[in-house]
C-alpha cells in the first residue's frame, strides 16, 4: 500500500512496542478504553512532557521538555473531511480526530531554537471494534509532511502508531497509567536511528502557561530529529 509517496511496511517491530516495561504494568490503573478513538479523547486537555531521546549513531542521550495541547475535533468538522480527501480516503470513514499543538525545547538545542508546532489528524477504523485502523496526520512524526500510520491497540489497551517514510520507519506506543499520566515510547529505523521515552503529565486548566518547556542545560550541537508533537 502506497500513501503520498511512502510505503507501508511490516517490518519486525522493536519489543519496545510489544512489552511495555514492568513498572509500568504495576502502575497502571484499572482504565477500560474501548477503542481507538476513546484513547484520543482521554488524551483532551493540556499535558506537560518530559522526554528522553537516545541517538544511537551518537552513542549520547538528549533531554527535553514539552507542553502540549490537544482538543477533540468532531467527525463533521469541515477540517478532517478535507484531510480524508486528501489522503484519499472516504471523509464518512472517519470518526472523529483531534488537533494538537506544541511548544518545546531539547538540551542540543541553538540558542533561542525551538520546537513549536500544531497538526490535526483523522481516525479511521478498519475494524468493527474500532482498535485497528488508519490515522491520517497533516504532519507526521519524524518529517513535515502529511503521513498516514497503522494504528492497532494491544491486549493492554496501549495504542500502537506505525509509519513508513521515504527514508525512515516510525514505531509509536502510547498508554495511560493513570486518567492523567500517559507514557510513549518511540523507535525511529532509517535515515536517523534513535529511540525516545516521554512521561506526559496532565495540567489542570487553572494553571497558565507562565511555565513554557523547561530547556535543559545545553550541551555541544549535533544534528538530529526532534519530533516533539503527538
Amino acid at each position: 500500500m502506497r500513501v503520498h509517496g511512502s510505503t507501508l511496511r511490516n517490518p519486525v517491530r522493536p519489543a519496545i512496542i510489544h512489552s511495555p516495561p514492568a513498572f509500568e504494568r504495576k502502575l497502571r490503573m484499572s482504565l477500560v478504553i474501548p477503542d481507538a478513538l476513546s484513547f484520543f479523547q482521554r488524551s483532551c486537555g493540556r499535558w506537560r512532557s518530559q522526554r528522553s531521546v537516545h541517538h544511537l549513531l551518537h552513542r549520547r542521550a538528549e533531554a527535553g521538555g514539552s507542553l502540549i495541547v490537544v482538543d477533540d475535533i468532531e467527525r463533521t468538522d469541515q477540517r478532517l473531511q478535507e484531510l480524508a480527501t486528501s489522503h484519499g480516503q472516504s471523509p464518512e470513514a472517519v470518526v472523529g480526530g483531534s488537533f494538537v499543538r506544541w511548544s518545546a525545547s531539547m538540551a542540543w538545542d541553538q540558542s533561542e531554537e525551538g520546537h513549536d508546532g500544531e497538526t490535526f489528524f483523522g481516525l479511521i477504523p478498519d475494524s468493527d471494534d474500532g482498535r485497528s485502523g488508519l490515522l491520517l496526520r497533516t504532519m507526521g512524526y519524524a518529517e513535515k509532511a502529511p503521513a498516514t500510520s497503522r494504528f492497532s491497540m494491544d491486549s493492554e489497551d496501549g495504542l500502537i502508531l506505525e509509519t513508513a517514510y521515504e527514508t525512515m520507519t516510525v514505531w509509536e506506543r502510547f498508554s495511560f497509567l493513570s486518567p492523567d499520566i500517559r507514557v510513549r515510547s518511540s523507535t525511529v529505523q532509517g535515515l536517523s536511528n534513535n529511540a525516545s521515552y516521554c512521561v506526559e503529565c496532565r495540567v489542570n486548566e487553572e494553571q497558565t502557561e507562565a511555565n513554557e518547556a523547561t530547556k535543559p542545560t545545553a550541551q555541544p550541537s549535533q544534528q538530529s530529529i526532534s519530533a516533539l508533537g503527538w
